[in-house]
């Protein structure tokens, strides 16, 4: 059993073989992914797909660099979509300061309201951080402080999206009750960060993705991603800390679902 906890199949390049794509995870063992929505319109989209296919579930909410696009009302809507079984988590929301389509300030302020929203319905955040893991910590620790470890939080609070940095970075994200993902980048020769985090951290505290349409693996490099490929990212892992691939599929299989409460659990 494989879990691919991130993947946006609802992009336009799915369009033309979306069940074709399907077909072919679920011949790799991959009996879950969550699509994950970056506005408005894809929260929507999103969510459409994982009410068409049962096998998809969906997080929604504010990618940092759509955050410009955040309107007064955007927040109240999401509250609505989330009230779908289908929704399980917030997300993708963050910080990213590598690119420059949302000012700081910007994403910042929709970051906060997108994890005031997440403890007001006790759902899991999706995270992207890149170039701001220290502003990230600043806003999610106080956070994690004020909400209430209720039910929805029983087994963590969320996870850090394709996580970009050292072991010492995860073990503090953890220590605040969240899980680390690890993407196809993993099996880039320059990926030594990324091995160290598979290396070093237990397996319960680990999630695999692929994040497709993007970052395809080494093998695919180049190429447009799919949620099939994810057994590329365990490969590796397994690899690395030299235990069955089925070993890692298993693990982070369960972590995905209990951190998203999906059926199965």
């Amino acid at each position: 059993m494989l879990i691919d906890s991130h993947a946006h199949l609802d992009l336009p390049t799915f369009n033309g073989d979306r069940d074709q794509v399907l077909t072919r995870a679920r011949k790799q063992g991959v009996s879950t992914i969550i699509n994950v929505g970056v506005n408005l319109e894809s929260s929507r989209a999103s969510l459409h797909i994982a009410q068409r296919y049962p096998d998809i579930f969906t997080a929604i909410g504010f990618h940092p660099n759509r955050a410009y696009e955040m309107r007064e009302g955007d927040l109240s809507l999401l509250d609505e979509l989330a009230g779908n079984s289908k929704v399980v988590a917030i997300g993708e929301i963050g910080l990213d300061f590598y690119r420059k389509s949302s000012p700081r300030q910007r994403q910042l302020e929709v970051f906060q309201q997108q994890l005031n929203l997440a403890a007001e319905l006790s759902l899991p955040v999706v995270i992207h951080c890149r170039n701001a893991h220290k502003e990230v910590l600043d806003i999610i620790a106080p956070w994690t402080k004020s909400i209430s470890r209720s039910a929805g939080y029983s087994r963590g609070l969320g996870v850090m999206h394709c996580f970009s940095g050292n072991v010492m970075l995860a073990q503090h994200y953890i220590k605040l009750g969240f899980l680390i993902s690890l993407p196809g980048s993993i099996t880039y020769h320059s990926a030594h960060d990324k091995v160290e985090v598979a290396q070093e951290l237990t397996l319960d505290k680990l999630l695999v993705e692929t994040d497709a349409p993007f970052l395809a693996p080494q093998l695919h490099r180049g190429q447009r991603n799919e949620p099939s490929y994810v057994s590329l990212v365990v490969n590796k892992i397994s690899e690395v800390r030299q235990v069955p691939a089925e070993t890692v599929a298993q693990a982070t299989a369960q972590n995905a679902i209990d951190l998203f409460h999906l059926p199965g659990n």
